[in-house]
């Protein structure tokens, strides 16, 4: 009970927060974490779609999904956008 309780405050912690999603097909979404589900799916807002999956977005130019459901199955990694890390507690990493 008291580690869900943990893993709740965490994703608390990062709504409304720039995330960036690598998924299986090589694509990569970034856009604000606002909710997910118990089969892992995750719902970004103001999203974009990038193709190519690099540190570097400046390959190729974005496309604008807006709202934008990620099957859980799908996800290889996610990650902070490091401009909103600084504003998240105790999730690692130095900036």
């Amino acid at each position: 009970m008291v580690h869900q309780l943990i893993v709740r405050q965490k994703l608390e912690s990062l709504l409304n927060k720039n995330m960036r999603i690598r998924m299986t097909d090589g694509r990569t979404l970034v856009g604000l974490f606002l909710c997910t589900d118990r089969d892992c799916n995750v719902i970004l807002g103001s999203a974009q779609e990038f193709l190519k999956s690099s540190d570097s977005f400046s390959q190729g130019e974005p496309r604008v999904l807006g709202l934008a459901m990620i099957p859980g199955h799908h996800v290889v990694s996610i990650e902070v956008e490091s401009d909103t890390l600084a504003d998240t507690q105790g999730f690692g990493g130095s900036h």
